[in-house]
């Protein structure tokens, strides 16, 4: 791995090649196969598939592992379940076992976080966010590592109350929605307290405010109740020097400027969000994760994903911060032989 270059593009400092991180591919068995020459890791115990995944990246130069620690667990009681369709290989995160503390859009609107959920002990936060950093450089030594939040906002909600309960309580009645949500983030900002207390270098706040065609809701209702909220939790970890990338699904374009403003020091986006506006108004002063597009390694020729890498290098190169990544994943049904082909050509463009 690099965390040199990595750790230079955080900086940006303009290493000499660009660095590369990817999402789910440390659990594409086939594809770890072919690149460490391990084999039966369908089957292997979780001991043998954590060291093939290691190895795979090590093998793949991985400049930093993306990671967070706070999500729906620490909500206690209070957490939707929408369940999961299949997504790994073996199907073994599949559930169809679909369940709400909430029986309608007013048990939502009559919901008191700060009551209901647990309150966070600062302490005990900052020691676990501690750990999970050093668990993450154990694992990871070669690579940048990071711990954060997962559920900074509408992540938030979504989990507590799950998709059809919050659009409806929010079409509502949208002001009450929005106190709700300011209570919910300030249940949330004690997190954010004991991350910049925390001996943790580099933070991932994520957020999935948008779907793939954009706002969820108007983007009013955003610059009133999120990113205000956004700006109050990162003030303290800038105040720490703490140096904070943002992570979001979908099209985030449309508000790229209210999130830099927000005071986030890089952008990890999908392939929706407009990279090349990002690069021409933030490519000097913010670190840039993207955005090859996921779905031409999934069904593109050859041709199509050297093309794809391409457009990714000749918007990042010039870019101190850039790092290549393939969003949103590189999920176990990527045909192995297109894997490989987009690892060869970002091996080729690379160089600076």
């Amino acid at each position: 791995m690099s965390y040199q270059d990595g750790w230079a593009a955080l900086h940006l400092e303009m290493p000499a090649m660009v660095p590369r991180t990817e999402y789910s591919a440390e659990f594409h068995w086939p594809l770890i196969e072919a690149v460490t020459g391990t084999s039966g890791l369908q089957d292997a115990n979780q001991a043998t598939r954590a060291n093939a995944s290691r190895q795979f990246m090590e093998a793949w130069d991985y400049a930093f592992i993306w990671s967070t620690l706070i999500g729906a667990d620490d909500f206690g009681s209070y957490r939707t379940s929408m369940g999961h369709a299949v997504y790994m290989s073996g199907g073994e995160d599949w559930d169809d076992k679909v369940r709400s503390p909430f029986r309608n859009s007013d048990d939502v609107l009559a919901f008191r976080p700060l009551e209901c959920t647990p309150k966070v002990d600062t302490a005990k936060a900052k020691d676990r966010f501690e750990k999970h950093y050093q668990s993450n450089t154990v694992n990871f030594p070669n690579a940048v590592n990071m711990t954060g939040i997962y559920v900074t906002c509408v992540s938030g909600l979504i989990d507590l109350f799950g998709w059809d309960l919050l659009l409806e309580a929010i079409g509502e009645d949208s002001s009450r929605m929005g106190e709700l949500t300011n209570e919910y983030c300030a249940w949330l900002y004690p997190y954010f307290e004991s991350l910049a207390n925390s001996d943790v270098p580099v933070v991932m706040v994520h957020d999935d405010l948008v779907w793939t065609s954009g706002a969820i809701f108007h983007p009013d209702w955003y610059r009133r109740f999120v990113f205000p909220n956004y700006k109050r939790a990162l003030e303290p970890l800038r105040e720490a020097g703490k140096r904070i990338l943002f992570t979001a699904d979908g099209n985030y374009t449309a508000f790229v400027d209210d999130i830099a403003a927000c005071g986030v020091d890089g952008f990890v986006m999908e392939p929706s969000t407009d990279m090349a506006m990002i690069a021409e108004k933030y490519g000097k002063t913010h670190v840039i994760v993207g955005n090859a597009d996921t779905r031409i390694l999934l069904s593109g020729t050859k041709q199509e994903i050297e093309t794809e890498v391409k457009r990714c290098m000749d918007i990042g190169k010039a870019c101190p911060g850039f790092i290549l990544a393939v969003g949103n994943h590189i999920p176990p049904n990527t045909p192995v032989e297109n894997a490989l082909h987009y690892d060869a050509c970002y091996r080729r463009f690379r160089v600076r």
